[in-house]
């Protein structure tokens, strides 16, 4: 079935923001989502990789490369032409084991025969769209440090016995989770770019328009896809915009100055805080189709781009996002 259309998800605008932005501008990194279930993380990621636009990719290609240049060597195809494909979204299950993921080499083929036999993991499959992890928490440590790796460098490289193979890996990692689960440890946190928080609308109104288009998906679904196909169309059209305007924005030393103080008065480690909210800030401009980036564009961002930054303060039963909602009006008025 065709996926939810994104412009029909009821309510969840910052999650909704967040994926809006890694689509401008993915080098901002991952997005992670904590919440309850049934809140729409799953359908959020299809919904918005269904309305980007179809991307270019050499028919049969593991890594889903562009162009036939790109093909890896130990790739057999029999044919290197392009055709358009839909954004790819890989689902890594719970229990998949490193070879799963990064791909698995067949060494007795290598030594006997002097060929490189490689069986791409799910990171090739994501190349150019989207990888998304239900419950990351509790996804083994190890594997969860090997996904950030790669989805920040953007290539994925596998050694085994002396033998080497390496493929672009770019995706955009999403993963989402609950809280009472279990958490991450803070420094995978830190490497997400962006963290956002879903909840179950409590309001009854907002409660039934879920039921009545969700109901409406299910049983009428052309109708309903006809329906919504305009305002995705308008929201694929605002990120494409985006996209190419974001060289253009101006900021000034002032903004950067915002960044850096509201950083500091949040007592974030290094200085990846710094650069995920200036990269968010300036794709929220650019979604905003304004020409500067500003103290407001900060302000909006900074707790998706902060709050899973905070050191934990035992003094202080706030919650993270209230932390940083305190200091923004602190530091930024």
């Amino acid at each position: 079935m065709t996926p939810f259309p994104f412009s029909a998800i009821v309510g969840q605008d910052e999650m909704k923001r967040a994926m809006i932005l890694t689509a401008i501008d993915a080098s901002i990194g991952g997005v992670l989502v904590f919440g309850d279930r049934g809140t729409g993380k799953s359908t959020a990621v299809r919904a918005l990789a269904a309305l980007l636009p179809p991307i270019k990719a050499i028919r049969g290609c593991p890594v889903n490369s562009e162009k036939a240049k790109d093909v890896p060597d130990w790739a057999e195809l029999e044919s290197k032409r392009a055709a358009a494909m839909p954004t790819p979204v890989v689902d890594l299950p719970l229990g998949a084991t490193e070879d799963r993921v990064t791909g698995a080499l067949d060494i007795e083929k290598a030594l006997t025969k002097g060929e490189k036999a490689f069986q791409p993991g799910l990171l090739a499959k994501a190349n150019r769209g989207y990888l998304y992890i239900d419950e990351v928490n509790l996804l083994e440590d190890h594997i969860v440090d090997l996904l950030l790796d790669v989805a920040q460098s953007g290539e994925n490289v596998i050694e085994r016995e002396g033998l080497s193979i390496r493929h672009p890996a770019r995706f955009v990692l999403v993963g989402s989770g609950n809280p009472e689960e279990g958490e991450l440890r803070p420094q995978l946190l830190d490497r997400f770019g962006l963290s956002v928080e879903v909840a179950s609308p409590t309001d009854i109104t907002e409660r039934v328009e879920v039921i009545k288009r969700r109901d409406a998906f299910e049983n009428d679904n052309t109708a309903f896809m006809l329906r919504w196909q305009a305002e995705d169309a308008a929201i694929r059209d605002r990120i494409l915009k985006a996209r190419k305007s974001l060289g253009k924005l101006k900021t000034s030393d002032k903004v950067l100055t915002d960044v850096a103080e509201l950083c500091l008065a949040l007592g974030s480690d290094g200085l990846r805080g710094e650069l995920t909210l200036l990269k968010a800030a300036r794709a929220y401009a650019a979604w905003r189709d304004d020409t500067a980036l500003t103290r407001a564009h900060v302000r909006d961002v900074a707790p998706m781009a902060l709050r899973h930054r905070l050191r934990r303060d035992p003094l202080d039963e706030a919650g993270s996002g209230t932390r940083v909602a305190r200091t923004v009006e602190e530091v930024l008025g």
